[in-house]
C-alpha cells in the first residue's frame, strides 16, 4: 500500500526469496536489524538473503523470519516454497499487491484454514476521528455502499487514512482484508490478476468459491494511475462477488454507478485571531509539532507561536506540506521557516530518496524486471507541491481551468452566489446570460480541489496549494490582473448589499458576514486602491461601521482620506464622496481625533442637504454632534441633536428619534438634569424596540448604567452596565464597550467593591492603547500595588483608581489619581468635573474650585447635588457658589 511495495519478478516471472523477504518485511515497517533481532538471526543474514547473496538458506533460518513476519496460510507456504527453489504464484509485473489484514479462520470448506496475512501497522491519524467513524460505520453497514473512493490532493493522507479504517474493519470481514497498489501503465489483466492474487486464488471462479458469501474488503491504493483499467476490474469483481466491498484511493472517483466518494479533506487550521492559547487543540498543529519533535528536541517557544499559527495556515493543513515544513525545523526555527518558505510553498519537495510514508500517496513510477537484467525498482524522484496539484489541475477541462483560475483569487470562504458572480463572462458584465457554478464546483469537490465546511452559505474554499497553483496560471497567461478587478467589483457589490444591514436588527449577521470576507475586502480593496480607484471609494465607503464595530477606525480612516485625495476620484458622484467623507470624520471620532474633520463633516452635511438626502442629513447631523461635543461645543452639538430630533419625527424616522433622544439625554446629565436624561433613555428603548435597532437599546441601557450610577444606584448601575457589556460583545464597538466597562468600574469603585473594581482596570489596561503621560502618573506607593498602567480609557481608569484610594481613606494618593484624570487630554468633560469634584474633596485646596468654576462654565455642566453637598464646606469657606 506504499510506495515501497514494490515487488520485482524473477527471469521466470516467479517471485524470488529475497523479493519476497524484502517485501514482507517493508509491509510489516521493520528494518534489517529490527528483523534479525525479532527472529534471532544476524542482520548479516537477512542482508544477504535480501541481496540474493545467500542462495540455500537453513530452512530454520527461513522458518523463524516467517515467524518474526508473522507470516501465515498461502502467504507462509510461498515463503517457505520460494527458500527451496520453488518460487511462488507470479503477480502481475506493474501491479504491487500485498494483503493487508487479518480476515480470521475460514468456515467454508473451499477456503483455507487461514488465508490472510498480517496487517501492516496503521499509521497514527490526527483529526481523522470522524472520518474514520463515518467510514468504518459506512463499511460495515448491512446496506452500505460497496465501493468506496477517497479522493484528494497528493499528501493529503488518503493512504493513510484507507489503511487504518481497512484495520478498523477488518473484524467484519471474516473473508479477509487484501490491498493493491496500482502501478503506471498496468492493464486490466494485471490489475484483475493481482486483486486475484492478494486474495488469495488465480481465478475469478476460484475467487467465487473461496469467498462463498463472506464478507470481504479490497483496497485499491492510486488508482489515478490506471484509471481504465481499475474501474473495469472493480466492475467486474463486484458483480460477480456480492459480498465483495472496494475501498479505493486516488485524485479522482472511479466513476461507476453506486460509487461513493468521500473527499479526504486537509487538517484543520486555526483562525487568524489565535496565535497564542488552544494552538494544540487544532489537527494542523497537532501534527505539525509531532512531526518537529522528531527533528528536534524543544517544542515551539512562545514566541514561536504566532509563526506556528501562521505557518499551519499558510499550509493550508495539507498533511503532506506540513511534515515536509517540520522536517526543515531541523535547521531553522519557525519564525525563520515562516519568512523563508511562508511564499514559497509550492516549492516544497519530497528528498528524491525519500522512505515511504503510509500517508504519502504522491505519483511514483514503478518499473518491473522484464529480463534477466536488474533494472531494478521504483524509480526515486523529488514531487514537490507544485507537481502533485499540476496533476490534478491537468484533468480539468479548459473550460474548468479558466473557472478555478477566476475563483482562486477568493482569500477565504465565499458562497455560490460569489462564485456565480466572478464567473460571469467578461462580455456579458451585466450577468444576463445565468452560469450556474453548481456543477463546476461539484467537478472540483470531487478531484479533492475544493474543501466545503460549515452550514452558512459562506462554506466553500480552495484548498490553499491549489488556490497558490491556479494564481500562477493566471498571472502566467496575463489574465491575473483582470480577474482582481474583476473580483474587487464583486465585493464591492457584497460590501453594498451588506452595509444596509449594519443599521436595524440584521447587524449581527451583517457583522458577522463581513468578518467572514475579511481577508477578501483587505485584498480586493488594496488592488483597487491602485487599478480602479473608483472602485475602492465604492467599497470603503460602505465599510464605515464596520472598521468602527471591528476596532480599526484608524486604518479606516486612512483609506477614505486616501481614496477621496485620488484626483481619479474628483468626478465621482458627490453623494458617494459625501458618504465617504462622513465615514471619515465618524471614525476620526473613534479615536480622538474629531476636531480635525469638523469640517469634513460640514462639508458632508451641506453635500446631503443639497441633494435633498434625508438619510444623509440625518447621519451627518448625529456625527456632527458628536464631533462638537468633543472640541466643547455642546451648545452646538445640542442644536444639531435637537434639529436631528425634528427632522426625523418630519419624515417618520423611528430610528433616528431614538438616535436623537439618546443623544440629547448626554445632554440632559450635562445640564445636571437625570429625571430628563431618564424619560429622555426610557424613549430610547421603546422607539429602538420599534425599530429592531438592538443596538441603539444596547447604547440606552449603557447611557441609563450612568446615570444611575450618577444618583448613587450603584448595585443597578453594575447590573446595567454588565448587562450592556455583554451585548456590546456580542454586537462589537469595543470602543463603547470599553466606556461601558469604565461606567461599571467607577460604579464598583464608589460603591466600595475593590477586588471587583480592580479586575474592571485590569481588562481596561489590557486593551493597550494610549497612557497617561509620565509626569501625571501617580508615584508607586509601598504599601500599594504597582501602579505601572495604560489602556485605551487612561482617564477613567485614573478616576476608579482615585475612588479606590478615597475610599480606603489615602487622600494623598487619590488626590495623585484624581489630578492625573483631570490632566487627561482625551477625557470627557464630564468625567474631568468628576475628577476635580475629587481632588477638591482630597485636598480641601480652594484652587481647585476655581479650575473646576471654569469647566463647568466652558462646557455648560452643572454639579449634581451630591457632588455639591461633597464640596459644602471647601464652598463655605471659599464664600461662594459653584456652578
Amino acid at each position: 500500500m506504499t510506495p515501497d511495495h514494490e515487488w520485482s519478478r524473477s527471469p521466470a516471472g516467479r517471485t524470488t526469496l529475497p523479493e519476497l523477504l524484502r517485501g514482507h518485511r517493508r509491509a510489516a515497517g521493520l528494518t534489517q536489524a529490527e528483523l534479525a533481532s525479532r527472529a534471532g538471526v544476524g542482520v548479516r543474514t537477512v542482508r544477504d538473503l535480501e541481496r540474493g547473496r545467500s542462495n540455500r538458506p537453513q530452512r530454520t533460518t527461513v522458518e523463524l523470519l516467517a515467524g518474526a513476519l508473522a507470516l501465515t496460510g498461502t502467504s507462509r507456504a510461498a515463503f517457505l516454497a520460494a527458500a527451496r527453489g520453488a518460487g511462488a504464484e507470479p503477480a502481475s509485473p506493474d501491479v504491487t499487491s500485498t494483503a493487508l489484514a487479518v480476515g480470521g479462520n475460514a468456515t467454508s470448506a473451499a477456503a483455507p484454514a487461514d488465508r490472510a496475512v498480517a496487517l501492516p501497522p496503521p499509521v497514527e491519524l490526527i483529526g481523522r476521528e470522524r472520518d474514520l467513524t463515518e467510514l468504518a460505520e459506512m463499511l460495515t453497514a448491512e446496506r452500505g455502499p460497496r465501493l468506496v473512493s477517497l479522493v484528494g490532493l497528493a499528501g493529503v493522507g488518503k493512504t493513510a487514512l484507507a489503511t487504518s479504517v481497512a484495520h478498523l474493519v477488518a473484524a467484519a470481514h471474516p473473508a479477509g482484508v487484501a490491498g493493491v497498489l496500482v502501478g503506471e501503465g498496468a492493464d486490466g489483466p494485471d490489475v484483475l490478476a493481482a486483486s486475484m492474487s492478494v486474495l488469495g486464488v488465480a481465478r475469478l471462479s476460484e475467487l467465487v468459491a473461496l469467498l462463498a458469501g463472506r464478507p470481504t474488503l479490497l483496497v485499491m491504493d492510486a488508482v489515478e494511475r490506471a484509471p481504465g483499467p481499475v474501474a473495469a476490474t472493480v466492475h467486474r469483481l463486484l458483480g460477480a462477488l456480492p459480498s465483495l466491498r472496494v475501498l479505493v484511493t486516488g485524485r479522482h472517483p472511479v466513476g461507476l454507478p453506486g460509487e461513493r466518494v468521500w473527499p479526504v479533506a486537509p487538517l484543520d487550521v486555526p483562525p487568524p485571531e489565535a496565535e497564542h492559547s488552544g494552538l494544540e487543540s487544532w489537527p494542523a498543529v497537532a501534527l505539525f509539532t509531532a512531526r518537529l519533535a522528531q527533528v528536534r528536541r524543544e517544542p515551539p517557544t512562545p514566541a514561536e507561536l504566532p509563526a506556528l499559527a501562521a505557518l499551519v495556515r499558510r499550509l493550508g493543513g495539507l498533511p503532506l506540506a506540513i511534515e515536509l515544513m517540520a522536517a526543515r525545523g531541523r535547521l531553522l526555527d519557525l519564525t525563520e521557516l515562516l519568512d523563508r518558505y511562508g511564499d514559497r510553498v509550492l516549492d516544497l519537495a519530497t528528498p528524491a530518496d525519500a522512505p515511504a510514508h503510509p500517508a504519502w500517496d504522491a505519483p511514483v513510477a514503478f518499473g518491473s524486471r522484464t529480463s534477466g537484467t536488474d533494472t531494478s525498482a521504483a524509480v526515486s524522484v523529488a514531487v514537490t507541491l507544485r507537481d502533485a496539484v499540476a496533476f490534478s489541475y491537468r484533468l480539468l477541462a479548459s473550460d474548468e481551468q479558466a473557472a478555478l483560475r477566476k475563483l482562486a483569487v477568493f482569500g477565504n470562504r465565499w458562497s455560490v452566489e460569489l462564485a456565480e458572480e466572478m464567473l460571469v463572462d467578461e462580455a456579458d458584465r451585466d450577468g444576463t446570460v445565468a452560469i450556474d457554478p453548481v456543477p463546476l464546483l461539484d467537478r472540483f469537490v470531487e478531484l479533492g480541489l475544493l474543501s466545503v465546511r460549515g452550514t452558512g452559505s459562506f462554506r466553500f474554499r480552495l484548498l490553499d496549494a491549489v488556490r497558490d497553483y491556479a494564481v500562477e496560471q493566471a498571472a502566467g497567461g496575463g489574465e491575473l490582473t483582470c480577474i482582481r478587478r474583476r473580483h474587487a467589483e464583486v465585493i464591492a457589490r457584497l460590501v453594498a448589499r451588506t452595509a444596509s444591514d449594519l443599521i436595524g436588527p440584521r447587524l449581527p449577521d451583517a457583522v458577522h458576514r463581513l468578518d467572514e470576507m475579511s481577508s477578501d475586502i483587505s485584498s480586493s480593496l488594496a488592488h483597487a486602491a491602485t487599478d480602479d480607484p473608483l472602485t475602492a471609494l465604492r467599497l470603503a465607503a460602505c465599510l464605515t461601521r464596520w472598521w468602527r464595530f471591528r476596532g480599526r477606525d484608524v486604518v479606516g480612516r486612512q483609506w477614505l482620506r486616501r481614496l477621496l485625495a485620488d484626483p481619479r476620484t474628483a468626478d465621482a458622484d458627490p453623494l458617494l464622496r459625501g458618504w465617504a467623507a462622513l465615514g471619515v470624520a465618524r471614525l476620526a471620532a473613534e479615536h480622538g481625533a474629531g476636531a480635525e474633520e469638523l469640517s469634513t463633516a460640514r462639508a458632508a452635511l451641506d453635500t446631503f442637504r443639497q441633494a435633498g438626502d434625508v438619510t444623509g442629513e440625518l447621519e451627518a447631523r448625529n456625527v456632527l454632534g458628536t464631533l462638537l461635543i468633543s472640541v466643547r461645543r455642546q451648545d452646538e452639538a445640542r442644536e444639531q441633536a435637537e434639529a436631528l430630533l425634528r427632522l426625523a419625527a418630519r419624515n417618520g424616522r423611528t430610528r433616528d428619534l431614538a438616535v436623537a433622544q439618546n443623544s440629547l439625554a448626554w445632554h440632559e446629565i450635562r445640564a445636571g438634569d437625570l429625571a430628563a436624561a431618564r424619560r429622555r433613555l426610557a424613549a430610547v428603548d421603546r422607539l429602538a424596540a420599534e425599530s429592531g435597532e438592538q443596538r441603539l437599546r444596547v447604547l440606552g441601557w449603557a447611557n441609563r448604567a450612568e446615570v444611575a450610577r450618577l444618583e448613587g444606584w450603584y448595585a443597578d448601575a453594575i447590573d446595567r452596565g454588565r448587562r450592556a457589556i455583554a451585548a456590546l460583545s456580542e454586537l462589537g464597538d469595543p470602543g463603547r464597550r470599553r466606556r461601558v466597562l469604565g461606567t461599571v468600574g467607577l460604579a464598583l469603585a464608589q460603591d466600595g467593591r475593590a477586588a471587583e473594581a480592580t479586575a474592571v482596570l485590569t481588562e481596561l489596561r489590557a486593551g493597550g492603547g494610549e497612557a497617561l503621560p509620565a509626569r501625571t502618573v501617580p508615584r508607586p506607593r509601598s504599601d500599594d500595588s504597582a501602579l505601572v498602567w495604560g489602556g485605551p480609557e487612561a482617564g477613567l481608569c485614573a478616576l476608579i483608581e482615585g475612588n479606590l484610594a478615597l475610599h480606603r481613606g489615602d487622600r494623598e494618593l487619590a488626590a495623585e489619581w484624581f489630578a492625573a484624570a483631570a490632566d487627561h487630554a482625551g477625557q470627557d468633560r464630564r468625567d474631568v468635573v468628576e475628577a476635580l469634584v475629587g481632588l477638591a474633596a482630597s485636598t480641601a485646596d480652594p484652587s481647585v474650585l476655581d479650575r473646576l468654576d471654569r469647566v463647568c462654565v466652558e462646557s455648560g455642566i452643572r454639579l449634581l447635588p451630591q457632588e455639591s453637598g461633597l464640596l459644602y464646606a471647601l464652598i463655605a469657606a471659599r464664600g461662594g457658589p459653584a456652578q
